[in-house]
């Protein structure tokens, strides 16, 4: 039987869960108020930070859901998106919009991905 590790647990969530060689991330969010970029950009550092913390790293990533407060986001995060995934490692992707938990947020991502 694996066990289950618990990364940044707080009373309502755990930033990330390992089970066996798995990684499950929470969605990830970052810097309220600023631009779809910005977001991004502070999302995927946390990615990065946490993949590391939990033993992996994102040419590791199965598969990662994006969500969108808009749609007419989808070049502007793919932009920053396509700069940090690593070509030939790109995990199974899917987006779509959503409302978030607070209108100053404009992206979350939710990873799962493979210890290394």
């Amino acid at each position: 039987m694996s066990d289950i590790i618990r990364i940044e647990t707080g009373p309502r969530m755990s930033q990330a869960v390992v089970h066996g060689n798995t990684i499950y991330l929470a969605g990830q969010v970052a810097n309220p108020g600023a631009s779809v970029t910005e977001q991004t950009k502070g999302i995927v550092d946390s990615i990065d930070r946490l993949l590391a913390e939990c033993g992996s790293d994102k040419t590791r990533i199965l598969s990662a859901q994006v969500w969108l407060a808009d749609m007419a986001d989808f070049a502007e995060m793919n932009a920053v998106w396509d700069a940090w995934v690593p070509q030939g490692h790109t995990p199974a992707r899917a987006a779509g919009e959503s409302a978030l938990a607070t209108p100053e947020y404009r992206v979350e991502i939710i990873v799962v991905a493979a210890k290394a």
